[in-house]
C-alpha cells in the first residue's frame, strides 16, 4: 500500500510556500490563463519558471492546471501558452478537455497528464477510455463512493494514479460543470470566472404580483437551497487509502495562505500517523479542531459515504463560519530564552489567548506575558500590520511558524 501524495492548492507565491512547509507533497496551481480559479492571482510565466524552482528545490511536485472547456477561437492562444512551458520542468498538467489533452500531447509530448475533476470520471469505464489516451493520472469527479473509487481502482493498471478530493468546497452542479454563473452575470464557470450565484440567497416571485417577493422560509434545511457544504474527510482518511486514491487533492487556491497552511498539515499528520501503525491508528480530534479553526462552510464528508442520491450536502446554515485571527508569521527561529522574532498580519495585545502551530503539530496554547517591539522594548499591543515584534514562547518555533488567535 502507497502513502498517499499531499496535494495542496496554490493560489500564489505565499501559498505556495505555505503549502511546502506545512507537509504538502505536491502543489497545484494555473498560469494567468486557461485555469479554473480565475479568482486567484495565479502565476505570470516568471513566477512560474520560479515556482518550479522553489518547489523542486524542496523535493517536491508542481502540477499546472490547464483545465478550462475552451472554445475553438482560445486554440492559437492555448498552443502559445503551452509551447512556452518547454523546458521548464512542470512535473504535470492537470487538464479536462480533449482537443487540450491531444494539444499537450503534441506539443510537450514529455510531459504527463492528469485528468481533471472536470471530466467528471465516474465509472471504470471511463477512467479506462481516458487511461487510454496516455493519462498518468485521474483525477476523480467528486460524486462517487468510496466503494465506487475501489472498483474503479481494481480496473486499472498500478501505473495509473487515482487523486481524489479530500477537503474544501463541493458545487451543487456535476463536478462543477455548470452554466447558472454565465446565465446570471455573463461570467464562465467552465473558464474559472464563476460567480457563485449557488450560494445567493433566492426568493419566490407569484407571476401576478412581481413586486411581492416571498422569501423562501427557514427550516430545517434553511434558505440556501443550492449551497453545497464544504467537504472534510480528515476522520475517514483511512476509508480513502484503502479504496485506493494515490493523491489527497486539498481544494482552495483562492483561500489564504494560513487556509492551506492549517488544512495540509492537518492531512500530512493523519496521513503520516497512519503510516506510522495502520492496525493501531484512531482518529485524534485535535486534528479535526484544526480544521474548524479556518473559514469554512458547515462540514461533510462529500459523498463518500452515500449515494449523491440519498445525500444532497446542503448548506443549512448561511455563509462561512469563520477562522481564528492569523495573527503573526515568524521571521526567524527562537532563541534559547524562547524570545522569537514576528512579522504582525492582525492586532492583537498583551494577556490575549494565542496559538502557535508548527508543521507536524497541533496548535500549542498559550497567553502572551510579553511583547517587545523590534528594538526591544516592551509594548502592550501589536498594533500595525507588516510590524515586526518579539513575543516570548513555551515551546521553539522556526521561520514560517504561524500565530494565531487562541480559544
Amino acid at each position: 500500500m502507497r502513502k498517499p501524495e499531499i496535494l495542496s492548492p496554490a493560489g500564489d507565491m505565499e501559498k505556495l510556500r505555505a503549502a511546502l512547509r506545512f507537509g504538502a507533497d505536491a502543489v497545484y496551481l494555473a498560469g494567468k490563463n486557461f485555469g479554473m480559479r480565475a479568482a486567484s492571482d495565479n502565476f505570470s510565466y516568471d513566477e512560474l519558471s520560479e515556482a518550479c524552482r522553489i518547489v523542486h528545490d524542496a523535493k517536491k511536485k508542481l502540477y499546472l492546471t490547464v483545465n478550462v472547456l475552451p472554445h475553438g477561437g482560445e486554440y492559437p492562444a492555448l498552443r502559445e501558452f503551452l509551447s512556452s512551458l518547454s523546458g521548464m520542468g512542470i512535473d504535470a498538467i492537470i487538464a479536462a478537455d480533449l482537443g487540450v489533452i491531444e494539444t499537450i500531447h503534441e506539443l510537450l509530448p514529455d510531459t504527463p497528464v492528469h485528468i481533471s475533476t472536470q471530466a467528471s470520471i465516474c465509472s471504470p469505464a471511463a477512467a479506462k477510455a481516458y487511461a487510454s489516451l496516455g493519462a498518468e493520472r485521474l483525477v476523480l469527479a467528486r460524486e462517487l463512493t468510496l466503494t465506487e473509487i475501489a472498483a474503479i481502482r481494481d480496473a486499472l493498471p498500478d501505473c495509473v494514479e487515482l487523486e481524489a478530493f479530500v477537503h474544501g468546497a463541493m458545487c451543487v452542479s456535476y463536478s462543477g460543470r455548470c452554466m447558472l454563473s454565465n446565465q446570471l452575470t455573463g461570467r464562465d464557470a467552465n473558464h474559472g470566472a464563476c460567480a457563485q450565484p449557488c450560494r445567493w440567497n433566492y426568493t419566490l416571485i407569484e407571476e401576478k404580483r412581481p413586486d411581492l417577493p416571498i422569501p423562501v422560509e427557514e427550516d430545517a434545511r434553511g434558505t440556501f437551497i443550492m449551497s453545497s457544504k464544504d467537504m472534510c474527510t480528515i476522520d475517514i482518511v483511512p476509508g480513502l487509502i484503502k479504496a485506493g486514491v494515490n493523491s489527497f487533492k486539498i481544494e482552495g487556491r483562492v483561500k489564504s495562505a494560513y487556509y492551506t497552511a492549517v488544512v495540509t498539515n492537518a492531512y500530512r499528520i493523519a496521513v503520516d500517523r497512519y503510516f506510522a501503525d495502520p492496525e493501531g491508528y484512531s482518529f485524534d480530534r485535535a486534528l479535526m479542531t484544526e480544521l474548524e479553526s479556518v473559514s469554512h462552510r458547515e462540514y461533510c464528508h462529500g459523498f463518500y459515504l452515500n449515494n449523491p442520491a440519498e445525500n444532497a450536502n446542503l448548506c443549512t446554515k448561511s455563509g462561512y463560519i469563520r477562522d481564528k485571527a492569523f495573527l503573526a508569521l515568524a521571521v526567524e527561529e527562537s532563541g534559547e530564552c524562547g524570545l522569537c522574532r514576528f512579522m504582525q498580519k492582525n492586532k492583537f495585545s498583551l494577556g490575549d489567548r494565542v496559538e502557535l502551530l508548527s508543521p507536524g503539530l497541533t496548535g500549542v496554547s498559550f497567553t502572551v506575558r510579553e511583547l517587545f517591539d523590534g528594538e526591544g522594548h516592551e509594548i502592550d499591543s501589536v498594533p500595525h500590520p507588516g510590524m515586526e515584534f518579539y513575543i516570548r514562547l513555551p515551546v521553539r518555533a522556526s521561520a514560517g511558524d504561524i500565530l494565531r488567535a487562541g480559544e
